[in-house]
């Protein structure tokens, strides 16, 4: 079985902030396989299905970004899973909007949703990093990642949420390289440079 996280902030007004783009993969990743309705457990909202043949759990934890090790560890140890089948979905500065990167481990880079996670559960988890960009300076990252993504920016927003969520099964497979080209295959053939 798998559990994958996605990252963001509960409330009808960080909905369509940058920081939610998690959120937005978890919902586009239940939409395509079908899951039912989320349910408010594990401090989160989660709804259990199938990708592509393997058991699944989605999450998205519906404590602050800052908190999300919470909910993350609480749904980890009731479903006994190791690092290995627990999949975070993120927003990601260090990459250029539109971009995906996958990886193990590694550093938090300032996220505190992924510093929450690691102090509940350790360092070795797989992260889909989303790319949003980076404002330029520091003292900008904070607007920017609790700004909504402009009008204009919605169209990559949905087509990356889509691609993750066709592709799915791939990253649930645990083929990784081949989701994570795919997804670069898909976002160039909608028109969006990667």
């Amino acid at each position: 079985m798998l559990l994958i996280a996605g990252l963001g902030n509960p409330g009808a007004a960080y909905a369509r902030n940058r920081h939610n783009i998690g959120f937005m993969a978890v919902e586009a990743i239940a939409r395509e396989f079908g899951f039912p309705p989320f349910r408010t457990r594990f401090q989160g909202h989660i709804s259990d299905g199938s990708i592509a043949g393997v058991r699944a759990a989605l999450l998205t934890p519906q404590t602050y970004m800052n908190e999300s090790g919470q909910s993350v560890g609480e749904a980890m140890r009731f479903h006994k899973l190791d690092f290995g089948a627990v999949v975070v979905l993120h927003d990601e500065l260090d990459l250029a909007p539109a971009k995906l990167r996958v990886k193990v481990g590694g550093g938090n880079a300032g996220h505190n949703g992924l510093r929450s996670i690691t102090a509940h559960i350790g360092n070795d988890y797989k992260r889909v990093r989303l790319g949003i960009g980076h404002p330029g300076a520091r003292e900008l990252v904070m607007p920017f990642v609790l700004g909504d993504f402009a009008k204009a920016e919605m169209d990559w927003v949905g087509a990356l949420c889509e691609a993750v969520a066709t592709h799915a099964g791939l990253l649930a497979k645990g083929d990784d390289a081949t989701f994570q080209n795919k997804v670069h295959l898909s976002m160039e053939a909608a028109g969006f440079e990667t």
